[in-house]
């Protein structure tokens, strides 16, 4: 009789057990890992030239990431672009970083110091190749620029490799067939409106505010760059990181109304290394994607970062933390 009694009893127990057992599995692969502590210590996020777009979303995301991990102090350090960012990766003076897919290829692919240890936490949104002339200028094409004096972008830029590539493509040659002026957006908007340049190259988000601010003032144009594509493609595996792409005429209202312009675009990464804390990392990964909205508001190129699209790292393999993000929100 008794042994009647107490066999429900068991049974019941049993299932509860297993049913506990099932949720603390659960829970361990929904929780960061560490468990449920919210994530402490010091970031540092490596950007770009103060004028620019990685400076601006940066700055955003900053003021986002102190919201959601109040125990974390971030910290914003500028830099001359995607090659100067893995750089300080690499060597431990950045956490996170934004830079261009073809940086990232070219750098893991030269071997550089710590280039093994570089991964992504989200796919952001494209850049584009920019080249802005005055806008009486005779240049039609980056084939016309041979002898003119050119911004080019700083020697650690993203923005110079692709001048360097491009210019390639248009059969010039980056040493002797164009004056370059290394020098970032940051002093190259400046430098057309004295007379001190004749075209620059930039690469960033739409719109880029320099570019835009240039137009407020002083009268450019922006030159198409789609006549070079398939000569840029036939350069080999490194240039296959480049899309054609389309800047639609609202862009920039000012500087070419009306009319959209043919042009080169490649993703932007944010990056870390597998040094960084995979609960930390899985919690910016979550914000990077939370704030795509607020951030889009005042940075419109960010309004292109998607849940959907943010998993395709090509060149680099998601973090840890990232990558435990994306299960979390898988449907």
């Amino acid at each position: 009789m008794l042994d009647r009694l107490t066999r429900p009893r068991g049974r019941r127990l049993a299932q509860l057990a297993a049913a506990a057992a099932a949720l603390a599995l659960l829970l361990c692969w929904l929780l960061p890992l560490g468990g449920g502590a919210a994530p402490s210590g010091r970031v540092v996020l490596s950007t770009g030239v103060p004028t620019g777009v990685y400076a601006k979303y940066g700055s955003m995301l900053r003021d986002d990431l102190r919201r959601d991990l109040p125990e974390v102090r971030v910290r914003l350090l500028p830099s001359q672009g995607s090659v100067d960012n893995l750089q300080r990766l690499a060597d431990g003076r950045a956490s996170f970083a934004i830079a261009t897919a073809d940086a990232v290829a070219a750098y893991t692919g030269e071997g550089r110091p710590g280039a093994e240890r570089l991964r992504a936490c989200a796919r952001l949104y494209d850049d584009y190749m920019q080249l802005v002339v005055p806008r009486g200028s005779k240049v039609r094409s980056a084939r016309d620029l041979e002898g003119l004096r050119v911004g080019v972008g700083e020697d650690r830029s993203g923005v110079q490799l692709i001048t360097r590539r491009l210019l390639a493509a248009a059969d010039l040659d980056f040493a002797t067939d164009i004056k370059a002026a290394r020098v970032g957006i940051d002093k190259m908007t400046g430098m057309l409106r004295r007379g001190e340049l004749d075209a620059f190259f930039w690469s960033g988000g739409l719109p880029t505010n320099a570019v835009q601010d240039l137009a407020d003032v002083f009268p450019v144009r922006l030159v198409q760059l789609g006549d070079l594509a398939d000569a840029l493609h036939d350069q080999g595996d490194r240039t296959r990181y480049y899309r054609a792409a389309v800047m639609p005429a609202d862009a920039y209202p000012k500087v070419r109304p009306g009319r959209p312009v043919k042009t080169i675009a490649v993703a932007n990464l944010l990056v870390t290394t597998d040094r960084m804390d995979a609960r930390l990392t899985e919690s910016v990964t979550r914000t990077v994607i939370k704030s795509r909205d607020h951030i889009g508001e005042v940075v419109h190129a960010a309004q292109k970062v998607d849940l959907r699209t943010a998993v395709f790292t090509d060149p680099l393999e998601l973090h840890e933390g990232a990558a435990r993000y994306y299960r979390s929100v898988k449907p």
